[in-house]
């Protein structure tokens, strides 16, 4: 458990205060993502494309299968896996696929992949270079690129997040794929 400790001064009065974190903000409880009620679009012609990574791919496979499982469930007939093979690749992925299929361009793209911590920054700089390129996606492209890839210390984290207590990362990005092709498709009716 992650404790933090806050001391607040009122004067002439000192309080102190002890909050238990309790892991509230990544928990799988504390989101209604995975819920499908209202406003979501019949998407059965919509297409999405999966980038994936080769690095860490025992952990990248799982992540994929979530992904296609929840967009089989939702009735989505047209699904394009694309791998490249690390994290820092995944934006000239999306950006050369937007490009060069400019006849069938999809609806959304996800990205998947798993950087793991190591000894060196190495891992800092492929983070902030996989999370900038597809954030600057989200920016030029007018489809959705979603984030999820998996930034973690250690195995044990990347486990915890496929399936495990902290939920099915390739579940959530399928499911805010098909959320935001929907809000998409309801904007353009506007």
């Amino acid at each position: 458990m992650v404790y933090g400790r806050y001391t607040l001064c009122l004067k002439p009065h000192t309080f102190s205060l002890t909050l238990n974190f309790n892991h509230y903000m990544a928990a799988t409880g504390n989101s209604k993502l995975l819920q499908t009620g209202a406003g979501m679009l019949n998407i059965q012609d919509a297409c999405v494309v999966i980038i994936r990574t080769e690095w860490n791919a025992d952990i990248v496979d799982v992540l994929e299968n979530g992904c296609k499982r929840i967009l089989h469930e939702a009735g989505l007939k047209n699904t394009k896996i694309i791998t490249v093979p690390g994290a820092f690749e995944i934006p000239f992925g999306i950006k050369n696929y937007w490009d060069i299929n400019k006849d069938n361009r999809p609806q959304a793209f996800i990205a998947l992949g798993c950087v793991l911590r190591g000894d060196t920054p190495h891992f800092d700089y492929i983070c902030k270079a996989v999370t900038d390129g597809i954030m600057q996606l989200n920016l030029i492209l007018p489809v959705p690129s979603i984030f999820g890839v998996l930034t973690v210390d250690n195995r044990m984290q990347a486990d915890e997040r496929i399936g495990g207590r902290h939920g099915h990362k390739g579940e959530e990005a399928a499911m805010t794929a098909l959320k935001m092709i929907t809000m998409s498709a309801g904007m353009g009716d506007k």
